[in-house]
């Protein structure tokens, strides 16, 4: 059996009996890696080389747990929670609680989206935003499995269909992979091809809101041994001004410098609160690693999911993969259709990162189109969601990681049965078979 499938399968199978996903990523690694033919020593080697793939990535969303931390200083999160807590009214107003509900639900949603396109800092919001609406969340009885699927829908649905922030990354890949594979597309022609799988994902989006509109309990839980200060008008704004400066040099590194700016931006927000006396010198050491302690697991599960990643790609097992699919095809377009966007979903359940199977399996499915007809809408689409797909329910992608590290902040939402499951069934099954639709339509 192919090496991808192996180390995806044990992979997801662990995950899904509550072995820690770090555990289970290396297991499905080592799985992975002597299937492929690496033996013991080239499967620990590649594993070892890949830890430092998602290096960034890790350091960025410690600091981004230690400014969210810092925040707690200046009473932002308390005024957040207050603020919100208004909004619910006089206890057993059951209207009043039912339009808070939709209004945070709504907001989440906005913020979520514009995370990807309009202000492009991906989960860089969550750690902030999410931790302190908790206590909310639990007074409104709001499924977070449904806040969840809000959120993830908001960190993937976006970059795919619209050509700005991540969207014009992403699209980007695309037609570049796809002319050095032999079909030459316009960057106006993506957003047209995906138009309909990410309808698929907005349906799934609908059906979440139905399967969770029940209310849920929680326990009311502090997230961190972090004192609650009182916050003034002074706090308040010093709190918004090291949002906004952490914001601006994010921003400015990423789109100016084409540099990641994630850690900086978290830097600078927290220098900000350190020079304006919000957070004093004989506690800073304890609020910092307070807030990195936070959120060590999605650090922890990028680094190993990168050498994950690095197995796999060492095996030549994922190239296999493709060319093998193709083999059971013939010259059935709807079963090739399927098939890809399959091999997609294994891919990216596997790596983690739709951006990086682009080029994966670009090189073979492009051809593979073309000889069996397909147009270059269908083909776009085709590949396109095969990239996409597995990105939402993967326990190895951001997209899910995001998430589930602002809901698990007291330790009440499941990573895997929280986030993965829900996010799988809701946006990875829609997408096969409206991304399937499209190819055959377009």
């Amino acid at each position: 059996m192919n090496a991808v499938v192996i180390a995806v399968l044990l992979m997801l199978i662990l995950s899904l009996l509550r072995v820690n996903v770090v555990i289970a990523l290396a297991l499905g690694a080592l799985a992975g890696g002597l299937a492929g033919g690496l033996g013991l020593g080239g499967t620990v080697e590649a594993f070892t080389d890949g830890l430092g793939g998602n290096a960034t990535v890790a350091i960025s969303y410690a600091l981004l747990g230690a400014f969210a931390a810092a925040l707690t200083k200046t009473g932002l999160p308390d005024a957040m929670v207050e603020g919100a807590v208004k909004l619910l009214g006089k206890e057993g107003d059951s209207r009043r609680k039912t339009l808070s509900k939709v209004l945070i639900i709504l907001v989440i949603l906005i913020v979520s989206c514009f995370s990807q396109n309009v202000v492009p800092v991906h989960i860089a919001f969550i750690p902030v935003l999410i931790p302190p609406l908790l206590k909310v969340f639990n007074e409104l009885q709001i499924d977070r499995r449904l806040l969840a699927c809000v959120m993830t829908f908001g960190l993937t649905a976006p970059y795919i269909l619209l050509p700005v922030g991540f969207g014009q990354i992403f699209h980007g890949m695309l037609r570049d992979n796809m002319k050095e594979a032999g079909l030459t597309v316009q960057l106006s022609d993506v957003p047209l091809a995906m138009l309909i799988p990410v309808g698929g994902m907005m349906l799934g989006l609908l059906i979440s809101l139905f399967v969770y509109r029940k209310p849920r309990v929680y326990e009311d839980r502090d997230i961190t041994d972090v004192e609650k200060s009182a916050y003034t008008k002074k706090s308040l704004l010093l709190a918004v001004l090291a949002i906004l400066v952490s914001l601006i040099v994010q921003l400015y590194l990423s789109q100016s410098l084409g540099v990641e700016g994630m850690i900086f931006g978290a830097l600078a927000g927290l220098l900000v609160l350190f020079a304006t006396g919000m957070m004093k010198r004989d506690e800073a050491d304890a609020l910092i690693t307070s807030g990195m302690n936070m959120m060590a697991f999605i650090g922890f599960v990028m680094l190993v999911a990168a050498g994950f990643a690095n197995v796999l790609t060492k095996t030549g097992d994922i190239e296999q993969l493709v060319k093998a699919s193709s083999q059971f095809i013939g010259n059935n377009q709807s079963v090739a259709a399927i098939l890809m966007l399959l091999v997609g979903l294994l891919v990216t359940m596997g790596i983690g990162s739709s951006f990086a199977t682009i080029p994966i399996i670009t090189t073979i499915f492009v051809p593979l189109c073309m000889h069996l007809g397909f147009s270059p809408l269908a083909t776009i689409a085709i590949i396109g969601s095969a990239a996409a797909v597995g990105d939402a329910g993967s326990p190895a992608s951001d997209s899910t990681l995001g998430p589930t590290s602002g809901l698990n902040m007291d330790g009440q939402h499941h990573h895997i049965w929280g986030t993965c499951v829900p996010t799988f069934v809701f946006y990875n099954v829609p997408l096969v078979l409206f991304g399937w639709l499209a190819a055959i339509i377009l």
